[in-house]
């Protein structure tokens, strides 16, 4: 994506990268999106880089549509639709998926007595003291939650082993100019 300088139509939530911390972007603000993946955008804006969630796209002119999934006829989880929604979140830094960035230790289906279905992932950050974690953390709370038949999305933060690039895929590896 080519940068894009938008005014904001509205006042709008932010949060600053890589700290973390809430920010409003006032009406009539310029800002360069720098960033439009996953159905979030990360900003340019008075020097410093921000992440706007999807329900704020109309405040920069934008829209985002969810991934649409089939709901199996047996009422499971397609396990398969719940790695295309961690496929839809990103680091508002890095134009690479949390899947492809190896932020994804384990992802598992579980069904309960009540024929529910929860999702439990193990996951880290590329850096332990991260500001956007708990940002990355709900992003995939909220997508994996939109998955038909998932009741409730339980998530692990482990820093062992550590992340390393070694955990990249080659498609990510290839984004961003390692191989």
């Amino acid at each position: 994506m080519e940068r894009e300088v938008v005014v904001t139509s509205r006042e709008c939530e932010a949060r600053l990268v890589p700290a973390g911390t809430e920010i409003m972007i006032p009406k009539n603000t310029f800002v360069t999106i720098t960033q439009s993946l996953g159905g979030t955008f990360t900003v340019a804006v008075n020097g410093n880089l921000a992440r706007i969630e999807g329900k704020d796209a109309d405040a920069l002119g934008k829209t985002v549509e969810l991934e649409d999934f089939e709901i199996p006829a047996d009422g499971s989880v397609n396990e398969d639709h719940v790695w295309a929604a961690l496929r839809q979140c990103y680091d508002p830094e890095i134009p690479v998926n949390v899947v492809e960035l190896g932020l994804i230790y384990e992802c598992e289906v579980r069904p309960n007595d009540a024929g529910e279905y929860t999702v439990y992932i193990k996951m880290t950050l590329t850096a332990p003291a991260c500001g956007m974690g708990p940002t990355i953390v709900e992003d995939i709370r909220f997508k994996v939650s939109q998955v038909p038949a998932v009741k409730n999305v339980e998530i692990e933060m482990v820093f062992d082993p550590p992340w390393s690039n070694d955990m990249l895929s080659d498609e990510a590896k290839l984004e961003l100019g390692l191989l």
